[in-house]
């Protein structure tokens, strides 16, 4: 939360009331979620009134928000923010198709025909890295369709990579960014789970991992160009933090819902169920952190997305990609709804308030 306050604040909701629960015991929400507890002491932590949360989500939005007033940011602070790619079936068939394209959208429609024909539903009850994904991809390099994409979708090892740094993601209203090299490009909508740095999964929000499929499709080298711009990481509204009514199993059986709507008319509705995802949220975590690689702020990590668009729009065979302006809403029941607004990285807020920033606020406010 922002807009008025001397620091970026530490907030929770209560009968549809924001309050800032920021305190010395806990000022970021790193240090919430390392606590044994974490849902418990939000519950009870004492707070002082923000505001009205219809009228700080309304302000929250870039294009009409009054600096003065409240808005809410990106509800992680100190973790790393990591990404799992090629964690459904579906999203790792568009990955082929990509690589196979060159990043060029006018031949994607022939190679998902020819590569659908060809694999047909073998991977579809594939556990990654079992005997029989291992016997998959023998075949699949027998056919000469093997590719990288294919490696960590159905082989022993997860696809993790780093989104942005800390303190770069934006929130709920946020307008979100494309590198303007760009032509091809779509929203992928993901949980994202927070783990503290034990490696415990404590809580989950909602993200945007904003993708430039002609980078990507490129060469995976580029991976970092396509994935880590200014603005092209969203998370929120809000952390739901794990208690008696909301757990793990219900990150597992969600579902997460997209809608794009352009200022030209066009309009796409899509949707992922994490019930069919390849690997599970614990699986992606131990691959990201472990006695491998510590992160003692711990990391948001998100999931994956089984949706990749390919409805055209314009002229037929080219699928989908943004135009500017474009309002993306993501949803789901347990976890509330995230929506931003698409423009080009260079056109969104400059990312200026970092981890140094924050440090030296909480200092001044003498909460550390």
């Amino acid at each position: 939360m922002a807009g008025g306050w001397p620091h970026p604040a530490v907030v929770t909701v209560r009968d549809g009331e924001v309050l800032d629960i920021t305190s010395a015991i806990a000022p970021t929400a790193r240090d919430i979620c390392e606590m044994d507890d974490p849902a418990g002491f939000v519950k009870a932590a004492p707070g002082r009134s923000v505001g009205n949360l219809d009228v700080i989500l309304r302000n929250s939005f870039q294009e009409n928000r009054d600096p003065a007033l409240p808005w809410l940011l990106s509800p992680v602070d100190l973790q790393a923010i990591k990404a799992s790619g090629v964690t459904f079936v579906v999203s790792l068939l568009e990955r082929v198709i990509e690589e196979q394209a060159r990043g060029n959208p006018e031949k994607a429609d022939a190679i998902r025909g020819d590569i659908a024909s060809l694999i047909g539903d073998d991977l579809s009850q594939l556990k990654p890295g079992s005997p029989e994904a291992l016997e998959c991809k023998k075949r699949l390099v027998e056919r000469g369709v093997w590719s990288q994409y294919l490696e960590v979708g159905i082989g022993p090892d997860a696809e993790i990579f780093t989104k942005c740094q800390p303190m770069a993601s934006v929130g709920f209203g946020a307008d979100i960014g494309l590198h303007p090299i760009s032509t091809w490009n779509n929203p992928e909508p993901e949980i994202a789970v927070i783990a503290s740095s034990t490696g415990r999964i404590v809580g989950a929000t909602l993200g945007n991992d904003v993708n430039l499929r002609d980078v990507e499709g490129r060469s995976a080298l580029l991976l970092g160009k396509a994935k880590d711009n200014n603005a092209s990481a969203a998370l929120g509204p809000f952390i739901r933090l794990f208690d008696g009514t909301f757990s793990m199993e219900d990150v597992k059986q969600a579902r997460v819902e997209l809608s794009v709507e352009g200022e030209d008319g066009f309009s796409l509705e899509g949707a992922s169920s994490m019930a069919e995802i390849s690997r599970s949220p614990e699986e992606l975590v131990a691959a990201a952190m472990g006695p491998h690689h510590q992160y003692p702020d711990g990391i948001a990590l998100y999931l994956g997305t089984m949706f990749v668009p390919s409805k055209d729009r314009g002229e037929a065979g080219k699928g989908f990609t943004h135009n500017i302006g474009d309002i993306v809403t993501i949803s789901s029941e347990t976890l509330g709804t995230l929506i931003n607004r698409v423009k080009l990285s260079p056109d969104c807020p400059p990312w200026v308030y970092g981890t140094s920033h924050l440090m030296r606020d909480l200092a001044k406010a003498k909460l550390i």
